[in-house]
């Protein structure tokens, strides 16, 4: 028996981006059916194509509730299917709305802040029925379509993995499923030999993995990551973010990263990376070999920080 058709379900607030992530399902070869009645549901869902559906308050005789009673029997039934919300924060929707001088669909007659609102508490529910909630605000639009199809256009090749770095100060991801901190880990950004580099170089990395603290971090990530992945795919979820953050999103959690990458592409996951303070995204396809360890001698200076030197007098971690 062949398996059943993806199924995308995308709802959202009006002007939150649901229209860009329909064309972009479209583009990697999902049908799209925008706003049909919810009558019709079981009918478009039943279909050998992968297929992406859209509703929102627009769609006739819509009603959050009936939606998410309708998707659970559906997926009790076994269908292979997500429901992907985009929100926004109030503010940015109204902007956007003013910029391009169009009236909100629940507010025909007043302001835009009132349909806002209004829309919000119709949808809700969504939001924690969501498989995957995408917050728009500060996303660009070629991010969100790189996002869909990373997500999207290998869903039948099984779980795909996007690992990310990004900088705390920039704010954390909102795709994130899973989230770490390695700002624990000493600075290379306080190393003037080491501050002009980055996490991808075998001097930044070899500095990292010399903390004493690297070793023990590293090995429960690894193995939390190799326990839950495998359980991500039995429940037919078919992408996982995993996030490492630091200060400057340049050292540290790159570093990280890309040991996590090189540990889970040994193992055969689908793996994508995304370096966000760098405005790096790529695939992990090649083993890259592992950076020479240091020793203690062969740091120098590195090893020899005062403590006035330390981050910690300056009562930051970068």
């Amino acid at each position: 028996m062949t398996e059943p058709a993806r199924i995308v379900v995308v709802s959202g607030l009006s002007g939150a981006g649901k229209n860009s992530i329909m064309r972009s399902l479209e583009d990697i070869g999902f049908e799209a059916v925008d706003n049909a009645p919810l009558k019709l549901l079981d009918s478009l869902i039943h279909t050998d194509h992968r297929t992406a559906i859209g509703v929102d308050v627009r769609t006739r005789d819509f009603n959050a509730a009936e939606l998410i009673e309708t998707l659970a029997r559906l997926r009790a039934e076994g269908v292979l299917l997500d429901l992907v919300f985009a929100t926004a924060e109030p503010s940015v929707l109204q902007r956007r709305y003013t910029e391009t001088r169009r009236r909100h669909p629940l507010a025909p007659h007043g302001t835009i802040a009132e349909g806002v609102e209004t829309e919000r508490a119709l949808t809700i529910a969504l939001i924690s029925a969501a498989n995957w909630v995408i917050d728009t605000s500060d996303l660009p639009l070629p991010k969100l379509r790189e996002m869909i199809r990373a997500r999207y256009s290998g869903a039948e090749d099984g779980l795909a993995v996007t690992l990310v770095s990004f900088a705390f100060p920039n704010g954390t991801p909102r795709d994130a499923d899973l989230m770490f901190d390695a700002r624990f880990l000493r600075n290379p950004h306080y190393i003037a030999d080491l501050r002009a580099l980055t996490g991808l170089d075998a001097a930044v990395r070899a500095y990292i993995d010399a903390d004493a603290d690297y070793a023990g971090f590293f090995r429960r990530l690894a193995d939390l990551v190799d326990f839950l992945l495998p359980r991500f795919q039995r429940e037919s979820k078919t992408y996982a973010t995993i996030a490492v953050g630091c200060t400057g999103g340049r050292h540290r959690s790159v570093a990280v990263i890309e040991a996590l990458a090189e540990h889970l592409t040994q193992q055969g996951w689908r793996i994508r990376i995304d370096h966000r303070a760098l405005g790096q995204t790529r695939d992990a396809k090649a083993q890259k070999p592992p950076a020479p360890t240091m020793t203690a001698e062969s740091l120098g200076p590195w090893n020899s920080i005062s403590a006035a030197e330390s981050p910690r007098a300056f009562g930051e971690t970068r």
